[in-house]
């Protein structure tokens, strides 16, 4: 705040990011063993509140707002909704918050809900019927209106649009000649879509799926026609490791997040990326990768404190 009360409206500055972000070698057996070596790209490390890809696709929908207030979509531990309250703050803007799920209106907020609450975003819980309907205009006219944000930017469920899939493009190039094979978890497809188009022609990009469902190919194809036309670049989904769907973190998948951190000094978020690297370690072992692979894992996020669910869900 200023000394005059009214808020403080800083500048892009406040969301200037470190890029190219890092990419650093994993020595690790598991994959030395194959043949196989293992390269991290840091885009944990792109920004201390916009973390990772969160950076990459809300970065031109925070510009295409021009100082609007938004209002964007997710679930109670969505590292979207927590970096749009931190973008909200940084730069003055107002942020409206719709959650799945309004059996949680009258639970205390989760530290992720709380966070953003913290940074000043309203939320407002829906119930899931209507969360799955968001898209329909006459529904999200409806919250828009009850959440008095007719005006407002919306940015969809996961900060993936055409834009944001456009801003992504930057991740595949920062990565060019570096790795044969770039993988990274997915949500709702927005980076993959982006990070395949940026890549060279000879690379392939490997999205892990974290939610059950089968359906990021036909999201990724439609978002890839929105942003630029039509298909862009090589790639493909993975979707045996959402071990039992979003937020789900089963002992076995804690224990090799924990082992992981052991081993490389690297925090590794459990919801995305415990997933995506469990997966390149168990296709490495199937021999997916031919002798001679070069690996990028991009980090596409770290861990917040308590915010993750139990290892016992």
């Amino acid at each position: 705040m200023s000394d005059n009360g009214r808020v403080h409206r800083s500048t892009s500055a406040d969301l200037r990011p470190r890029l190219p972000s890092p990419l650093m070698e994993a020595d690790d057996e598991r994959f030395a063993r194959h043949g196989v070596r293992l390269l991290l790209k840091r885009d944990d490390l792109i920004h201390p509140d916009l973390i990772g890809n969160k950076w990459r696709k809300l970065a031109p929908n925070l510009k295409a707002a021009g100082g609007r207030a938004i209002v964007t979509f997710g679930g109670a531990y969505s590292n979207h909704l927590r970096a749009t309250a931190a973008a909200g703050r940084l730069l003055g803007v107002p942020t409206i918050g719709v959650v799945r799920g309004d059996e949680l209106a009258d639970r205390p907020l989760n530290p992720s809900l709380a966070r953003c609450a913290a940074d000043g975003m309203r939320l407002r819980f829906v119930d899931r019927s209507t969360y799955r309907r968001k898209t329909d205009p006459d529904v999200l006219a409806a919250l828009l209106d009850t959440a008095d944000a007719t005006d407002a930017y919306v940015v969809p469920e996961g900060g993936s649009n055409s834009l944001a899939v456009q801003g992504c493009t930057d991740l595949g190039r920062e990565l060019r000649g570096h790795a044969d094979v770039v993988a990274l978890a997915c949500g709702t497809g927005g980076t993959l879509a982006g990070l395949a188009a940026g890549l060279a022609p000879e690379q392939r990009a490997l999205g892990i799926a974290v939610l059950k469902g089968g359906f990021l190919p036909a999201d990724i194809r439609a978002l890839q026609e929105e942003a630029f036309g039509g298909p862009r670049g090589a790639w493909h989904v993975a979707d045996g490791f959402h071990f039992g769907g979003y937020a789900r973190v089963p002992a076995e998948l804690a224990a090799f997040a924990e082992d992981f951190e052991a081993r490389h000094g690297v925090p590794v978020e459990r919801l995305y990326v415990a997933k995506a690297l469990y997966a390149l370690v168990a296709l490495t072992q199937e021999g997916a990768f031919p002798r001679g692979t070069t690996l990028a894992a991009v980090v596409t996020g770290a861990p917040f404190d308590d915010a993750q669910p139990s290892a016992s869900r």
